[in-house]
């Protein structure tokens, strides 16, 4: 629960009794982390908890308290405090296991000017402008890399060929605009606000920033990225994700896309990245009569979906037969 800015109130417990941690301003120190959690992350604050604690073990169990059973906990709570943290699977101990990233299924609307603003990150990725436009200005070094990479998916995409920030003034709190232009056969086309653009422009832009910003992330979770995108855009994005996808990085992706996914497969078996068949699990939803039913599925070498129930694209099935005259 969380009181304030560096104030948390963390119940936790296992079969032998349960506590509270009062994050009081006795632990303003380790709290004080660069990415501290917002009210958003209160889900994962018992890692987070456990990640600042279980070093020392609370030394004199500074701020626990009671609330059922044991006045404090044993080394064997300890024990099975800690592999609660360790099954959680975010990344370590320590302000590292904060690198995520989740994402809304539809991002935020562009606009034709944007004021300078502290960057806070959101779920629809409201604040990518402004990391953009401070990025460009205090590290040319780091925009350049950015830059470089958000263009060269732009080309494979076929969304755009450039993208810049242009300052509408030489202070830093004077506004800015994103844009970006289009390269014909034999000249480049004029630079254009984001907003008089494709909307598919600015609904993955939050998305491909995240993955390719030079801040790694460990996990993603990312809510049909391909909303807006036109079939190659998707088919690219597939690409995308198997090019960030790694023994450190894993991405946990809800799609509708069956040209994503019909690349993630392509990608695995013609091996342009190194992902392989064991590294993709596939999740299909199956609804029932009032239920829902899972079906986890993986792919083999030649990229082909394994074990897949009789009613996995069926409708693209049927549509190929009728367009055929079967």
């Amino acid at each position: 629960r969380l009181e304030d800015d560096h104030h948390w109130r963390v119940s936790y417990g296992t079969a032998n009794g349960a506590w509270e941690w009062d994050g009081s301003p006795a632990f303003d120190g380790p709290l004080a982390v660069t990415d501290v959690p917002s009210e958003s992350d209160r889900a994962h604050m018992m890692s987070f908890f456990l990640a600042l604690t279980l070093p020392s073990r609370l030394e004199k169990n500074l701020g626990i308290a009671p609330l059922q059973g044991r006045s404090l906990p044993t080394d064997d709570d300890w024990a099975q405090l800690e592999e609660l943290a360790l099954q959680s699977r975010l990344g370590g101990f320590g302000p590292s296991m904060w690198r995520r990233h989740a994402g809304a299924p539809v991002r935020s609307k562009p606009r034709r000017t944007y004021d300078p603003a502290q960057i806070l990150r959101d779920l629809e990725g409201e604040y990518i402008p402004m990391f953009l436009a401070e990025t460009s200005r205090r590290s040319p070094e780091e925009w350049a890399t950015l830059r470089r990479a958000l263009d060269e998916f732009g080309r494979e995409s076929g969304l755009f060929d450039e993208i810049s920030v242009r300052s509408l003034g030489d202070s830093e709190v004077d506004p800015f605009q994103v844009q970006v232009r289009k390269f014909g056969p034999r000249t480049k086309g004029p630079r254009r606000n984001l907003i008089d653009v494709g909307y598919g422009v600015s609904q993955i832009l939050p998305v491909i920033t995240e993955l390719l910003r030079g801040e790694a992330q460990h996990r993603f979770l990312l809510q049909q990225p391909e909303v807006h995108l036109h079939p190659s855009a998707q088919a690219a994005l597939g690409t995308l994700l198997c090019q960030v996808a790694g023994r450190d990085r894993q991405l946990v992706v809800e799609t509708h896309s069956d040209h994503l996914l019909d690349r993630v497969r392509m990608d695995v078996r013609d091996r342009t990245t190194e992902l392989t068949p064991d590294d993709v699990s596939i999740l299909f939803f199956e609804r029932g009569d009032l239920d829902v039913r899972i079906h986890s599925l993986r792919l083999d070498e030649r990229g082909d979906v394994l074990c897949a129930p009789p009613n996995y694209r069926r409708f693209f099935l049927d549509e190929t037969n009728r367009s055929v005259g079967l």
